[in-house]
């Protein structure tokens, strides 16, 4: 007969536990290389950023010991409110108590510390939207209950915005994830997607070729809603589609052919007037631009395709007239959320990345400085403490932000595989422990932790290898940084008490 000591040990996940283990060591001897100078000191000299991360890993230990083996884990389900509401007090408050760094409100300063509120509040949104989900009378697919999840997770998302701490808020998208889980429709995602595509094509491609863009996804949109009209929608819209695609080319030609009439009347001393057939037609053509001809062409159809949507109770369809204007609303107001909503050094980031400039010295030399560390690194890598880039500290924010870059250079593609692996079996094993969960409230909570660290995952290593503009934010459980390490064992260990819990009576 098996004890009840030994029950509750094998109830654990070791394994998850074995691998934040390992990234905790793997972030701690990855500070130290990012941190030492050419004539290394101890891993254990608390007057540099790896001792005081080794204090802060032990007092992390102890708050992960406290949270799997004192605390009663029912209790973050019963004060999931009450935790959430005093979190978002103090979002609010750091921005008016906080001092400015690098353009950020968003820092409380205690002393010889300094706590970051934005990193808890992904911990209280988690519990708290978790305990919503899990309520017995809500439905994603109902109105009112979207909308409840949608102000649970924007509400602490607008105000992080309103620190500039842009970064954090940004990984609150990942809780769209979770609300897919429990049955919020693929058009969601599928949405967001469109919304980033069309942003960014917007910037780089203009106008015309966005608006074009947006009419062919809503065209295969419908071609897939309506399977017995697949072929016809998708021919029928979709040669529309090529046929405006070549609408600019074919305007330039008019312009130029009409520029080369109006050179030859002037070469037999004939000015027209306005009176004579056709002069108003040619200068209209002269000013004309192909949005215009795409856009006019775009609302003349939508009363054509209203009529039809409710004739054949087509409310797809409908709703893609709706999708189409509010695209082409964003489209139009892209430009001024660029140059006026977005701040100055992440408008030269996002120009950087989507090549819109090249400031090699500015605001690109992180990333550029950065790629340098990571391609040098090779196979295999130069060696703990070998790296050229990271002894002479030629990556600005190397032990936080841009940890990434000193496991590629010191390890190699080798060992950025390695860590990428075991981040993918941190989230897997996550998901994996969530779904064996009965209990609703554990089980969402899981998809919570595992969106959370995922979002910081895919932005920091993209950030790191420039496929992300830099938005300054830490690799969990590797970047220095007392706010973040604590933050990230109390969202993983309170899981991990939850499902022991669980799994202690079965």
């Amino acid at each position: 007969m098996i004890d009840n000591d030994t029950h509750k040990r094998q109830s654990v996940d070791w394994k998850l536990i074995g691998v934040y283990l390992l990234l905790v060591v793997i972030g701690w001897l990855n500070i130290y290389a990012a941190t030492h100078t050419s004539d290394p000191g101890s891993l254990l000299d608390f007057s540099g950023r790896a001792g005081k991360q080794f204090v802060w890993i032990l007092t992390a230990f102890s708050l992960a010991g406290l949270i799997l083996y004192v605390i009663p884990p029912r209790l973050w389900e019963g004060l999931c409110i009450p935790f959430y509401l005093f979190v978002l007090g103090l979002l609010v408050l750091v921005i008016f108590v906080s001092s400015d760094v690098k353009g950020s409100h968003s820092w409380f300063d205690l002393g010889p510390i300094r706590f970051q509120p934005a990193e808890v509040s992904k911990i209280s949104t988690s519990l708290l939207l978790s305990w919503l989900v899990s309520q017995q009378n809500f439905k994603i697919t109902r109105f009112k209950d979207f909308l409840l999840a949608c102000l649970v997770i924007g509400i602490p998302m607008l105000v992080i915005v309103a620190e500039s701490e842009t970064g954090s808020a940004l990984v609150y998208a990942g809780f769209i994830f979770v609300l897919y889980r429990e049955g919020l429709s693929g058009w969601w995602l599928g949405l967001i997607g469109l919304v980033i595509v069309l942003f960014v094509s917007t910037l780089t491609l203009g106008a015309y070729w966005s608006t074009l863009i947006l009419i062919g996804v809503l065209v295969l949109c419908n071609a897939f809603m309506a399977p017995k009209d697949f072929w016809k929608r998708l021919f029928t819209g979709g040669g529309l589609v090529l046929a405006m695609a070549f609408l600019p080319a074919l305007l330039n030609w008019l312009c130029s052919l009409v520029t080369g009439h109006i050179e030859w009347m002037a070469a037999r001393i004939w000015v027209p007037q306005p009176h004579e057939t056709g002069t108003y037609f040619w200068s209209f053509l002269l000013k004309m631009k192909p949005l215009y001809v795409l856009l006019g062409c775009g609302f003349a159809a939508i009363p054509v395709l209203l009529y039809k949507a409710y004739r054949h109770k087509d409310t797809f369809l409908a709703l893609s007239v709706v999708a189409f204007v509010a695209g082409v609303l964003l489209v139009f107001s892209t430009d001024y959320i660029f140059q006026n909503v977005l701040q100055d050094h992440q408008r030269s980031r996002i120009e950087v990345l989507l090549g819109m400039k090249e400031d090699l010295a500015g605001a690109g030399y992180n990333v550029n400085q950065s790629k340098i560390a990571i391609g040098s690194g090779g196979l295999l890598g130069k060696g703990f403490l070998q790296g050229t880039q990271t002894t002479f500290g030629f990556v600005p924010e190397q032990s936080t932000d841009f940890i990434f870059c000193t496991v590629g250079e010191e390890w190699g593609f080798a060992g950025c595989l390695t860590v990428i692996l075991l981040y993918v079996f941190l989230i897997a094993r996550l998901i994996l422990d969530a779904e064996r969960c009965r209990g609703h409230f554990t089980r969402t909570y899981g998809y919570c932790v595992a969106a959370c660290i995922f979002m910081h995952l895919f932005i920091n290593v993209g950030m790191t290898v420039g496929l992300m503009p830099v938005i300054g934010i830490p690799l969990p459980l590797l970047s220095y940084g007392g706010s973040s390490l604590w933050a990230f064992t109390i969202l993983i260990f309170i899981f991990l008490a939850l499902y022991r819990d669980e799994k202690k009576y079965f």
